[in-house]
């Protein structure tokens, strides 16, 4: 499994609230969550966004309250990945729960600029910026959640 896609850069506790605002809560249309990710922190990301972007970030990425909603939110807009210094521990299941690939690299983090391209490899953990001509090393993800990112999610992975 692999990812490639442009950057899209942000700083230090990013927090479930400005991933996918409150007002928005009331649906359960990933496409409408999609359509209103980052719009607090990034006005023009849905905008910018491609299928297969990653989101890089630094320290304590999707802080906050736990809703699903904001994993979700970042999926749907077409992310492939989300890389950074470390995230907040309900972020961090949320995601493998719904199949997003969150990866952590503080070296990568730090390194990589919103614009540069990069490309994951999650068999191995390597993360290179084509960018920069920089390779970085994250932990890979175990055979088991690689299992249930392939397939979409927990659920997906236990009933498929």
């Amino acid at each position: 499994m692999n990812a490639r896609g442009r950057v899209h850069k942000y700083g230090d506790n990013v927090d479930t609230d400005v991933i996918i605002p409150a007002r928005y809560l009331n649906t359960a249309s990933h496409k409408e969550l999609a359509a209103h990710c980052m719009e607090d922190i990034d006005k023009d990301f849905v905008n910018k966004v491609k299928d297969g972007d990653i989101i890089v970030a630094d320290k304590n990425f999707g802080c906050g309250s736990s809703r699903e909603h904001a994993p979700i939110a970042i999926k749907a807009s077409g992310i492939s990945c989300v890389i950074a210094s470390t995230f907040a521990r309900i972020f961090y299941r949320n995601s493998i729960n719904i199949g997003l690939p969150i990866l952590e690299c503080d070296e990568a983090a730090k390194d990589i600029e919103d614009g540069d391209i990069v490309s994951v490899d999650y068999d191995t953990g390597v993360i290179l910026n084509e960018t920069k001509n920089k390779k970085y090393q994250a932990e890979p993800f175990p055979e088991f959640i690689q299992n249930i990112i392939r397939k979409g999610g927990l659920i997906k992975s236990i009933t498929e």
